[in-house]
């Protein structure tokens, strides 16, 4: 009964938002509780998969090339995602205990309305932008290797269109191919991870006692090591927003802390390491690690490397077209996920005919986080202490109802978040300005929240005790039938 019951869901999805059959029907809906099957393994495998990636690898390059030991590059690197995924295994567990995707849950927050103004927007562009950056890094990869097996050189704009097109056709059929692309991918990838960093140690002058012992110019530099700590921290904090549209398939806050925590650094350890190996070995006189390891190599290990160029990129890069797929739909919610997964590869794909969108990265980066870092800290601070990591689900979708605060804006948290931002401009890179933004800017939201709740009740109708259970799968049915905020 429950099979058919989910089945029949399906159907009535696909006819409402006119999606082909075969896909993810789900976009804001929930998901129900029979279908929250995912185990640790599945996300470990997704998440590890998302992060040893070109993009990160070249991440790993980038901070030896700007003087760093490598040892110092590594540990800053890893440092950074571990502050950012303390905050984002918070906001994991809406999806886990809701199934909701994570812009919808920004609602309790921001509003109905706000949530599409602020996380929704700032989350849409940001998963253009680290979709055409890492199609861009892919495609250098993919370029440094033909060039060495072919002796030609290849227009880098034209290989990253034609990539950023393969990857695209993945990301509209759903998570289920995401979550089968990521084993398939996983095991090749660790192999040939193995293989490469073993070509590059064989290489005269690249032993790991000559490049573990790598200075550079600055050495532990603190000021430029907390640079490269906040960029890390930033790239993956702009998407904790996105925290639970990985996880709202999993069965329980168990496997979404083991599988996402392990894999987040283990996967930034392995990526920054194996860059940082490549550059280091040859005293940063390259900044590019994939011409470093193609260098000199045998055709089947050339070979071995792009494949690993592209299965890194494709199971990156569908996540951030997946994800950023769900961020329009909170904005535009007539329109079903598979039609907004294709807007936001279009904008990804014509954005990634732009190769020199990779210069720049660090500051690139800090941008975001300065402007996500304050939404992290509202979020995590009205959920964890405000909400008690309670939602009224239903509320999240009706007009009038208690996340509806000022005509669908709750103009604190959005106000907040423009104040956040502008303190993080004040804030000395050697701070890490990220991690401090975000907790400044949740700490004064606090304070404002406790003193209007008991003067305004819009504020104390929001922040009440929530008694309320639902029936997700009927609660999805009523979206589809009469359509959602």
């Amino acid at each position: 009964m429950a099979i058919q019951q989910s089945v029949g869901l399906d159907s009535e999805l696909a006819q409402h938002y006119r999606q082909p059959g075969g896909v993810e029907q789900f976009g804001i809906e929930a998901i129900p509780e029979d279908r929250r099957t995912v185990k640790w393994y599945d996300l470990f495998a997704i998440i590890l998969n998302f992060l040893v990636n070109p993009g990160t690898i070249l991440v790993g390059a980038l901070a030896v090339a700007a003087g760093l030991a490598f040892w110092a590059a590594v540990v800053s690197l890893v440092l950074g995602i571990s502050i950012a995924f303390g905050a984002y295994v918070v906001m994991a567990t809406v999806g886990v205990d809701y199934g909701l995707p994570g812009q919808v849950a920004t609602r309790f927050a921001f509003g109905i309305r706000g949530a599409k103004v602020a996380p929704s927007i700032l989350r849409s562009i940001s998963s253009v932008y680290w979709f055409a950056f890492q199609t861009i890094a892919g495609a250098l990869g993919i370029v440094a290797v033909l060039h060495q097996i072919t002796g030609r050189d290849f227009n880098l704009a034209v290989v990253s269109v034609l990539f950023a097109f393969a990857q695209a056709l993945i990301a509209t059929v759903g998570y289920n191919s995401l979550k089968y692309l990521s084993r398939v991918a996983f095991f090749s990838k660790i192999a040939i991870t193995a293989i490469l960093l073993w070509v590059l140690i064989s290489q005269q002058g690249h032993s790991p006692l000559q490049v573990f012992g790598y200075q550079g110019k600055l050495g532990w530099n603190w000021v430029v090591m907390a640079v490269w700590v906040n960029a890390a921290a930033a790239a993956w904090l702009s998407m904790i927003t996105d925290a639970a549209d990985f996880c709202r398939y999993s069965r329980s806050r168990a496997d979404m802390w083991v599988g996402t925590f392990l894999a987040a650094v283990l996967g930034q350890g392995i990526s920054v390491f194996l860059g940082g190996y490549a550059i280091a070995s040859v005293a940063g006189k390259n900044t590019n690690p994939f011409d470093v390891m193609a260098a000199g190599a045998s055709l089947w290990v050339l070979i071995a490397l792009l494949i690993y160029v592209v299965f890194d990129n494709w199971t990156i890069n569908v996540l951030n077209l997946y994800t950023g797929g769900l961020a329009l739909c909170n904005i535009f919610t007539k329109v079903g996920r598979f039609w907004t997964t294709l807007v936001v590869s279009a904008l990804g794909i014509a954005l990634s005919l732009f190769p020199s969108l990779i210069n720049g990265y660090s500051s690139q980066v800090s941008i975001i986080g300065d402007l996500f870092a304050p939404i992290a800290g509202i979020l995590i601070a009205d959920y964890v202490f405000v909400r008690h990591m309670k939602l009224d689900v239903p509320a999240l979708f009706q007009r009038n109802g208690r996340y509806w605060y000022w005509r669908g804006f709750n103009w604190v948290a959005i106000g907040w978040t423009i104040l956040g931002f502008i303190i993080s401009v004040f804030i000395p890179p050697v701070m890490i300005k990220t991690l401090s933004t975000m907790i400044i800017t949740g700490v004064l939201y606090l304070v404002t929240e406790a003193i209007l709740r008991s003067r305004v009740d819009v504020v104390a109708r929001a922040a009440a005790d929530v008694e309320v259970r639902v029936d997700l799968a009927q609660l999805d049915r009523e979206l589809a039938a009469h359509g959602a905020n």
